[in-house]
Order: structure tokens, then C-alpha cells, then sequence
């Protein structure tokens, strides 16, 4: 029997070999986690942390879409007219500076509001109230399918464009509009309507429904519409003529 070089201290024979090897494969663990995460290069500024919490508030209307579906069109249609009533209400008294309105309107809109829509000079209504308006006017023009897929479509794939851009849009095809954003919308909004394609069947008039509302977004500040009420409208009237 070949012995050691060096006398092994007796503490160290007390070393539990199988404690030792897993805390081992954790360190490799986080620093394989913390390699991804750099080559990722996700930058997790305040900038990108505001669209965060803007888009996850998107993201929770998404019981508009349920709504439509599930509830009779005139209640839906009820529901929404009074949403979009009183927070215009709501809108209106922080503008005018209304004491028991600023508390309110603080706490649900002060950390989404752009800067746009915080201008004190004249009153600018936020994407809130596009929101509703959407709502309302899919209900009422279009089929039931076709304004739950609009309406789906403006609340996912703007939330998927505005976060993908924020993190990793690189490539500029128009201001404050990136490649890697645009795609991420692009590429959602043709997967939500194949979802629903037992219910709309998925054609060609789908994919050009995609590509009008994607126009939409992109060029939101030419068309002088909110993209919140241009995305959805351009997807319900492409697939009630196309369908």
C-alpha cells in the first residue's frame, strides 16, 4: 500500500464527503445561474422595473377578454361604460386637482402613468381609458371570438413587445421601437390566434390581422391613436371582413 505524501490531519477524515459534494454542485449551480443571467444581459433598470409593473397591470385586465366570453354582451357592455366613466372621473379630479380624487388616483396610476400622460398643462387621459373604450366598442361591433382574440391580442402582445424591447432590443427600426420587441409582438399575436383557432378558424386573414396590428403599435405616434384602442380595432375589423 502506496502511502501519502503528507499526513492528512485527523479533523479533516471527520468531513462528510457527500455534504461536501453537493455543496459543491450548488456553487456550480449559481455560478452557471449567474453566467446565464450575465450573457442574457437583461438590464433590470428603474426604467425597465416601471414597464414591468405597467405591463403586469396590463396583463391582470386580461378578465376583459373573460368577461366578453362569458357574460351576456349588454352587462359586459354595462361593465365597461361604468369603468370607463368613473375613471375619467377619477382622471379628470387629479387634473383639476380634487383633494379626495388625488389620493386615489395616486395610488392606482402614479407608478404607470407615461410621461405623456402626466402632463399637468392640459388634461391627458391615460391608457386606462383606451383600454375600456376598446372594450366597449369590440363588444358591440364585433362577434364574440373575434373581440376576445382582439381584445387578448392588445393586453399580451403589447405587454410581450414593451418588456422584450426594454430587455433586449438592440436593433432601432424606429424611435423608441426595437426589432427584438416588434417581433416578440408580432410572433405572440399570431400564436394567440392560433390558440383560439377551433373557435376562429386560423387563415390568412389572421396572419394580415397580425401584421395591421403590429403596424399599429409601431406607428402610434403617426396615426395619433392610442395603441391600446388601435391594435385591437385593427384586428377585429381585418378579421370580421377576412374571416
Amino acid at each position: 500500500m502506496i502511502k501519502p505524501p503528507f499526513k492528512i490531519p485527523a479533523k479533516l477524515k471527520k468531513i462528510d464527503l457527500r455534504n461536501r459534494y453537493w455543496a459543491a454542485q450548488d456553487y456550480h449551480l449559481r455560478d452557471y445561474l449567474r453566467t446565464v443571467r450575465c450573457q442574457m444581459q437583461v438590464d433590470v433598470n428603474k426604467s425597465f422595473r416601471r414597464e414591468l409593473y405597467r405591463k403586469l397591470l396590463h396583463l391582470s385586465s386580461l378578465w376583459i377578454p373573460l368577461t366578453i366570453y362569458f357574460v351576456r354582451e349588454e352587462i359586459a357592455v354595462g361593465i365597461f361604460t361604468a369603468i370607463f366613466i368613473g375613471n375619467g372621473l377619477v382622471e379628470y379630479g387629479n387634473f383639476k386637482k380634487w383633494k379626495w380624487v388625488r389620493g386615489i388616483f395616486g395610488g392606482l396610476f402614479s407608478r404607470t402613468l407615461r410621461s405623456k400622460e402626466s402632463v399637468r398643462d392640459r388634461f391627458q387621459v391615460s391608457g386606462a381609458m383606451y383600454v375600456m373604450a376598446a372594450a366597449v366598442l369590440c363588444t358591440i361591433f364585433f362577434s364574440k371570438i373575434i373581440a376576445v382574440i382582439s381584445m387578448t391580442v392588445m393586453l399580451i402582445s403589447d405587454a410581450c413587445s414593451a418588456l422584450f424591447g426594454k430587455a433586449y432590443g438592440t436593433r432601432q427600426i424606429y424611435p423608441h421601437k426595437s426589432l427584438e420587441g416588434t417581433t416578440a409582438f408580432f410572433v405572440s399575436a399570431l400564436l394567440i390566434n392560433m390558440l383560439f383557432h377551433k373557435l376562429e378558424p386560423f387563415g390568412y386573414g389572421n396572419v394580415i390581422a397580425c401584421v395591421l396590428a403590429t403596424l399599429a403599435e409601431i406607428y402610434e405616434d403617426k396615426t395619433g391613436i392610442d395603441d391600446n384602442l388601435a391594435i385591437p380595432l385593427s384586428i377585429g375589423l381585418t378579421l370580421t371582413f377576412l374571416s
